[in-house]
């Protein structure tokens, strides 16, 4: 057996680029791990709508080809404080690349915020409590897990001492590892909730993922239970967020190409398209869902402005705005399988490779499924009914970062491979 383990890792020092390709060629692992205010340009289809009804006590909602009722929660927006001063508000997982933004832009609003937050976070838990006091000095900061309900009720709402109006969640695995993936985008998530619920907040919005819609993966599924959980709440409200890609899980091949790297994607560089948005425009829709009452007890699928991009034409995009000779390496997809098939088969033999197996299943999902709204009766992808918000472009920001590099852009815990 550990023959073969070091044939096994020798091997998969050779299509680690592969596994890179795959998940820098489309959207955020976030995620969940991972997960935005009136003055963004907003775009709404009409067609957003259909994905949550407040009619009468219940609602319908499809959930993989068949339909189910699911209780309404209660509309709470119209009882919060008129004054964001007077409307308290708790964000979980607030040192997280989205949480960062979600809670200084609602300090910029205004809003009484408290920052949940590790003793020790950041990527890899590189920072300290001090260092998280000073990523928010307009906010008050307290310190704590939400691995037990016990710890949300002692460390964030002390013992019943403080309360909420509002949860904001952008907690998300770190890793998108199995056991990570239901410790923290399920069980973690709902100790929040189950926290916030029995202490009378009003409302809990969550920063999910659009691509739950189609869960193959284990943290899909994971924040899919959750989901499933919240809307079935008939004493709290909520707004289920579900972005699409993030800016910076798209610029895993900006220095690479900057340096004459070719730029690597799968299949004919058009298998999956996304309308990427970034953490700025996210952070301000996600402040907007706790006075929208039209984003009350929905779920809201979300992307950036402008049109659907393919891997083709992002890379294209960037080599433009370098002033470079397009130089594209195209990969069949099937070396994703083949590269899946020897990660599960060691993970038959050595627990520890269960996470490798799922790392390259989700690399394999992200170079082939668009992150766009989908049609739940055909499975396709609908560019036109996924709806836009904000005003920051990707052509913007592969500009800013070609300059500027890509600091504060890392992917860290989130990275498949470090």
């Amino acid at each position: 057996q550990k023959r073969s383990l070091l044939l096994f890792l020798s091997f998969s020092q050779r299509i680690k680029i592969i596994m890179r390709a795959a998940t820098s060629s489309l959207t955020t692992v976030q995620k969940n791990n991972s997960a935005t205010c009136s003055v963004a340009r907003r775009q709404f289809s009409s067609s957003s709508k259909s994905f949550s009804s407040s009619k009468n006590h219940h609602h319908h909602r499809r959930r993989h080809g068949m339909t189910i009722m699911v209780p309404k929660a209660v509309a709470n927006t119209a009882n919060l404080p008129a004054e964001n001063k007077d409307v308290k508000v708790l964000v979980v997982g607030a040192t997280g690349y989205i949480g960062k933004f979600v809670t200084n832009e609602l300090c910029s609003q205004g809003y009484d915020v408290t920052a949940y937050v590790r003793p020790r976070s950041g990527i890899g838990g590189k920072n300290t409590e001090a260092d998280a006091k000073k990523l928010f000095t307009n906010a008050k900061v307290e310190f704590g897990t939400c691995g037990s309900v016990e710890d949300v009720e002692k460390n964030a709402f002390k013992d019943g001492g403080e309360k909420y109006d509002v949860v904001v969640s952008c907690l998300a695995s770190r890793t998108g590892g199995v056991k990570d993936s239901w410790d923290v985008d399920y069980q973690a998530t709902k100790n929040v909730l189950d926290v916030a619920r029995k202490n009378g907040a009003k409302k809990f919005v969550l920063l999910s993922a659009i691509c739950v819609q189609k869960p193959l993966l284990t943290f899909q599924k994971a924040k899919l239970k959750f989901e499933e959980e919240l809307e079935k709440c008939e004493d709290i409200s909520y707004s289920i967020v579900r972005p699409t890609a993030f800016f910076k899980s798209l610029a895993g091949q900006v220095e690479s190409v900057q340096k004459g790297g070719p730029y690597v994607m799968f299949g004919d560089g058009q298998l999956a398209s996304c309308k990427p948005i970034s953490e700025r425009d996210l952070a301000k829709y996600m402040a907007e869902c706790i006075r929208d009452a039209s984003l009350e007890n929905k779920v809201l699928p979300i992307g950036g402005p402008g049109k659907a991009l393919s891997a083709l034409e992002q890379g294209t995009m960037l080599f433009e705005l370098l002033e470079m000779e397009p130089k594209f390496v195209k990969m069949p997809i099937e070396i994703m399988d083949t590269v899946i098939k020897v990660l599960d088969f060691f993970a038959g033999f050595f627990g520890n490779m269960t996470d490798a197996a799922e790392f390259g299943k989700i690399g394999r999902y992200y170079a082939a499924e668009s992150m766009l709204v989908m049609d739940e009766k055909t499975g396709e992808y609908k560019a036109d009914e996924t709806p836009s918000y904000g005003t920051d472009t990707l052509r913007d920001f592969f500009k800013k970062v070609s300059v500027e590099g890509l600091a504060g852009q890392e992917l860290g815990d989130q990275a498949v491979f470090k």
